[in-house]
């Protein structure tokens, strides 16, 4: 019994893949629009240097996990057999066609016409590679704390919650504004909800979740108390984002920042929660 910290390679990896593959598609779309000068699509480009440095941090994390980097290379065994491995070899080629993309795109060297196709292949390929880490997880129905719909409700929301803030911060920093920059506040703030109701219906049924040997709701004792610091700090980040566009004003850089820190912690407590309440067992009955 826990809270998950001891996972945290993996609540890195994680949570912060979810949020790069959002804040890939808002600055995706950004530039797919037109809408943009010249000097502001550079600029755009240029800034998504910050989400594939957070992509590095969640691999090198993850790596972690292994007891040794070196054996890496080793979980991509079994791709398109295993989950574990799926999931890597998704997210290295995310890594890999985005990174690379996006390097010819600041040399200049990545043709107009060949813009939008990266654009849109990486995309896709940032929702596989999410579906693919809820794989790893949803398919083991032997861990029924897992086995349920609120695992890919909880990694697609994280994606929800922290990727429009993460885009927008990002192009703020790259000197961008717009009307349609003011509807991604109300995508984190639905998604916010729907977690909410999601922390809420997923707590009642851990009651309902044992074994033989233990209960689903004492994996984590303070599931309510915990899950209540994660809706706090999510509800400061959304407050820190939109009190200053309700007030007619642009939300300062460092404001952003501020924010995006307090999305990080505040899904990294919930993600500590989803490992916390890993159960293994041989026979286990959801009644």
């Amino acid at each position: 019994m826990g809270n998950g910290w001891h996972e945290w390679p993996l609540m890195v990896f994680t949570v912060f893949g979810q949020c790069v593959v959002g804040g890939f598609i808002v600055l995706a779309l950004a530039l797919m629009t037109g809408k943009l000068s010249r000097e502001q699509e550079l600029r755009v480009v240029g800034s998504m240097f910050g989400l594939w440095v957070l992509m590095g941090i969640g691999f090198i994390a993850s790596t972690m996990h292994l007891g040794s980097p070196l054996r890496a290379f080793n979980s991509l065994n079994r791709v398109g057999a295993s989950s574990l491995s799926n999931e890597i070899a998704s997210g290295a080629i995310f890594f890999a066609v985005g990174g690379i993309g996006w390097l010819l795109a600041v040399c200049k060297k990545l043709p107009a016409g060949l813009r939008s196709l990266w654009l849109v292949v990486t995309m896709v390929l940032g929702v596989i590679f999410v579906w693919m880490m809820v794989r790893v997880y949803n398919t083991i129905d032997t861990v029924p704390t897992w086995y349920t719909v609120w695992t890919p409700l909880s990694f697609f929301l994280t994606l929800f919650i922290g990727g429009p803030l993460l885009g927008y911060l990002l192009l703020r920093v790259a000197g961008v504004d717009g009307w349609a920059l003011r509807l991604l506040p109300v995508v984190s703030l639905l998604a916010l909800l729907v977690s909410i109701m999601v922390v809420v219906m997923q707590g009642s049924e851990l009651a309902t979740i044992r074994s033989s040997v233990q209960q689903a709701s004492a994996l984590v004792p303070d599931y309510g108390l915990l899950m209540a610091w994660r809706v706090v700090l999510l509800a400061l980040a959304l407050a820190c984002w939109c009190v200053p566009q309700i007030r007619g004003r642009k939300p300062a850089v460092s404001l952003l920042g501020l924010a995006f820190v307090l999305i990080l912690a505040g899904e990294m407590i919930g993600r500590g929660v989803f490992y916390g309440l890993h159960m293994t067992v041989g026979m286990a009955v959801a009644s």
